[in-house]
């Protein structure tokens, strides 16, 4: 004797679990009737549909949506990537949450996940020698990459690419940027 149908199995508990919680647009969504819902209000027409060695059902994959949620996956690698790259650069707490949303807490994790040092207090201010040196590269870079000066994330990123050039702290370094637009020197 031949075993039910697995997937008849699942499309059925889905089914009754729909319509015990009122979810009868959903039911309707799975590919259900009037007539198949009426059936499922009773007991021997269940088991049998429940029982049934053959599939009476398929499986669809809707590749619109599997496309998104495929994205969203790179998306929050590439956002937890960004956020480990602030903070090896010395990207201060207020900055990831500004920019990601995390609380003090989740910074702090992570962190600790990446085995980063605790850090207590704020980053020195820039010499005179190193905020001319940063406008230096700064300004051309700003122009060659044609960043809007309200364009926070573009302005990360060049904070990020010069934090690691100049082996300074990206909060200091984007602290003196934004001090600089706010100033209206640029």
């Amino acid at each position: 004797m031949s075993a039910p149908h697995p997937l008849n199995q699942a499309v059925i508990a889905q089914a009754l679990h729909n319509l015990r919680n009122g979810q009868l647009r959903r039911c309707k969504a799975m590919g259900f009737g009037d007539r198949e819902l009426d059936a499922l209000k009773h007991p021997e027409l269940v088991s049998m549909l429940v029982n049934a060695t053959v599939s009476w059902c398929s499986v669809k994959v809707n590749r619109e949506v599997l496309q998104r949620l495929l994205n969203q996956v790179e998306d929050v690698e590439k956002e937890i990537a960004t956020v480990d790259r602030m903070l090896r650069l010395g990207a201060s707490t207020e900055m990831v949450s500004k920019f990601y949303g995390l609380t003090h807490q989740e910074v702090a994790l992570r962190r600790d996940v990446l085995g980063l040092p605790k850090r207590k207090g704020r980053h020195p201010v820039l010499s005179e020698e190193q905020d001319t040196g940063l406008w230096g590269r700064w300004k051309p870079a700003v122009e060659q990459r044609g960043i809007a000066l309200d364009d926070d994330m573009a302005m990360l990123d060049l904070t990020l690419d010069l934090a690691e050039q100049l082996a300074l702290p990206a909060s200091v370094i984007w602290a003196t940027i934004r001090s600089w637009i706010d100033q209206g020197l640029v």
